[in-house]
């Protein structure tokens, strides 16, 4: 989820050297790829780490679920959130009035203990697809007497099997984002689901177009990103802080979704707006401190950018436009 852009991307990968030649040499050694797609709109990726190779799934405007099977098959169908969904009327739209038809997935993140694939879907709230793929079973509409309108970012903690999502606004949808964002909306929540207790409880209120959560490795706290207020915040769930929040990072531009890599640090997804356009990715620590920035070649050629999800060497980038998956290596 993010606001909708208009101008192109334009920006350059950023390679600060002294020398004509060693720059040459460094940006030679990157890579851009595109796996193509069966419908627009590659908003986030999960990873069974099943196979042989990376074999990403991603959500998809036309309200199904993909998953890669190598170069020769490309994406094939894997999942879907809308329970009387039509293939005929619904593959390979991307028109965001029929989300409540088709259905819209836009987090996603995997318990692999269980291989359950768990969703925010902009329509239909959260759901859950079962280890065999196939239509989704859907868990919660609501919190607190309050229906979601705008499920956008989803991780699950492997230690606990608990699911952290957001809903991004109590009041616009997702054929309403410019509104949301010329509003300065302030009615997101952050949320948890026990798949014990099958209970949602909401963590925060009043934040800013909540599009991404992460949760650390150790379940000690998560990191919410708020778009519109273009910052990150810190939940903490254990220790003498907890059940409090405080800001982590200001960003420049319109941040998205968070995503935790092996290592423990943490990539945001970025769109900077100036007299161009950059996409980014934004790597920080746990205390918030900027590691690395990216930014993503005039290849990845769409308007902003949702995620940047690390895996085994390589970035993978989200939108909700292309008809591709950009994967990214240095």
């Amino acid at each position: 989820m993010a606001i909708i852009w208009t101008s192109k991307t334009i920006a350059m990968l950023p390679v600060f050297t002294l020398y004509l030649s060693f720059s040459s040499t460094l940006i030679s050694a990157v890579s851009f790829k595109k796996l193509p797609l069966p419908a627009p709109g590659p908003e986030s990726y999960a990873f069974d780490l099943a196979g042989h190779g990376p074999r990403p799934y991603t959500s998809i405007a036309d309200g199904r679920i993909v998953k890669y099977k190598g170069p020769k098959s490309g994406f094939v169908d894997y999942g879907y959130t809308a329970p009387n969904r039509s293939k005929e009327f619904c593959d390979g739209t991307n028109n965001t009035y029929l989300a409540s038809i088709c259905g819209r997935p836009l987090g996603l993140g995997f318990y692999l203990p269980r291989k359950e694939l768990y969703i925010a879907d902009a329509s239909y709230g959260l759901v859950v697809v079962g280890p065999n793929g196939g239509a989704a079973t859907q868990l919660a509409t609501g919190a607190e007497g309050v229906p979601f309108r705008l499920p956008d970012g989803l991780e699950v903690d492997q230690l606990t099997g608990i699911v952290y999502f957001t809903d991004a606004s109590a009041v616009y949808n997702l054929s309403q984002m410019n509104q949301l964002f010329s509003k300065g909306d302030a009615t997101g929540r952050l949320l948890r689901y026990d798949p014990k207790t099958k209970q949602v409880t909401v963590l925060l209120n009043g934040l800013s177009a909540p599009s991404g959560v992460a949760v650390s490795k150790d379940s000690s706290y998560l990191l919410v990103v708020e778009a519109v207020r273009s910052r990150i915040q810190k939940y903490w769930l254990k220790g003498s802080k907890a059940n409090t929040a405080e800001v982590l990072l200001n960003l420049t531009g319109s941040p998205d979704k968070i995503k935790r890599t092996a290592r423990g640090d943490f990539w945001v997804a970025v769109t900077v707006q100036t007299p161009t356009l950059e996409l980014k990715g934004v790597r920080i620590t746990e205390g918030g401190t900027i590691l690395e920035t990216v930014t993503f070649s005039p290849k990845y050629d769409t308007s902003f950018i949702t995620e940047v999800n690390e895996y085994k060497g390589a970035l993978y980038l989200g939108s909700l436009y292309p008809n591709y998956v950009g994967v990214y290596r240095a």
